[in-house]
């Protein structure tokens, strides 16, 4: 099993949802996830109006494409946690899982 998939394992012990989002269409998305060898989560576009969602979230960087970042919401819509992790890193889960944790 992929390390991704693991962690998806443990995210839905904290009664969580996991998803991805970003500025690309629904074929890009498509086309990446294929190119990963499959993603079981879903990914979520925000093409139009183009980064309407990314922007009120504060992740929609100037060049018209989002940030790479965590954000953990909770079940009445209160943002909990957000972690820029930037474009050239990869987030840390293990963080995310502390974090989630910590609420319990």
């Amino acid at each position: 099993m992929p390390a991704y998939e693991r962690d998806l394992e443990r995210f839905a012990g904290y009664d969580t949802q996991v998803l991805g989002i970003s500025v690309d269409s629904i074929p890009s998305h498509q086309a990446w996830t294929r190119s990963l060898g499959g993603i079981t989560y879903p990914i979520l576009s925000d093409f139009w109006p183009h980064g309407a969602v990314c922007k009120k979230y504060g992740v929609l960087l100037d060049l018209g494409y989002a940030d790479r970042v965590i954000v953990i919401v909770d079940k009445t819509g209160i943002i909990r946690y957000v972690e820029h992790v930037g474009l050239q890193h990869s987030p840390d889960n293990e963080k995310a899982l502390e974090f989630l944790e910590s609420l319990t």
